[in-house]
């Protein structure tokens, strides 16, 4: 085989494990990952969002998860003030529900960090686009 083959056969197997790459993370980059993992594993822990959604505003990762685990924690605050609002059936039905979803909520985006995914929260995914940082 000539060297331009080599060459070219090369440049396909490199490209072929990018993709792969990006598809193990969406589209941000392993860099970005690497450099704010650390960062935005506060992004699911409560009040410490605003850290990395603050600190961090030109990496994608840290934006993306921050602003999730920022519409994870109001949404979690506000159905806990609600269900202590309506006694009865807030502490036994209401808060039970609202503290396990927060709970499983907290565990997959903690999960998507640790693999530097791009996956969407159910029904949370959709509101954290509309924060605009």
């Amino acid at each position: 085989m000539t060297k331009k083959n080599t060459d070219k056969k090369e440049e396909k197997e490199e490209k072929k494990e990018e993709k792969k790459e990006e598809k193990k993370t969406g589209d941000f980059s392993p860099k970005d990952i690497e450099e704010n993992k650390a960062i935005t594993f506060l992004s699911y822990l409560g009040v410490l969002a605003l850290f990395p959604l603050l600190a961090k505003k030109e990496s994608e990762f840290a934006q993306f998860h921050a602003k999730q685990g920022t519409v994870l924690f109001a949404l979690w605050f506000l159905a806990s003030y609600a269900s202590g609002i309506i006694p009865a059936v807030g502490h036994s039905l209401i808060l039970p529900v609202v503290s396990l979803a927060g709970v499983v909520f907290t565990i997959m985006g903690l999960v998507n960090v640790a693999t530097g995914a791009r996956k969407e929260l159910p029904i949370i995914g959709e509101w954290a686009k509309k924060i605009k940082i």
